[in-house]
């Protein structure tokens, strides 16, 4: 039996195995990353003469398609979780 763990979300507690909570704490983290490059382009946009909501989104979605991005999205947050999960562990005394 793997190792079960707290996921709250919306307010709910549920027992989930540490892998699905990580890997749930990783897919928000690109998201975030997504909207937050989404906002940027959004505003630089609206900052040039000729920007327009339309010309942001097409960019954004132009640049967020690129399997480079979403590797190094991905890549990024996977770290960052495994590396605060680590750090916790150390603090705790470890395993």
């Amino acid at each position: 039996m793997a190792d079960k763990t707290m996921l709250v979300m919306a307010g709910k507690k549920m027992p989930v195995a540490k892998a699905v909570k990580r890997t749930l704490q990783v897919a928000c983290a690109v998201g975030i990353t997504a909207v937050v490059a989404l906002a940027l382009m959004l505003s630089s946009g609206l900052l040039q003469a000729k920007g327009s909501y339309l010309q942001a989104w097409s960019i954004w979605l132009s640049f967020i398609n690129r399997p480079d991005i979403q590797a190094t999205m991905v890549l990024t947050a996977v770290v960052t979780v495994l590396f605060v999960y680590w750090q916790r562990d150390q603090e705790r005394g470890g395993r």
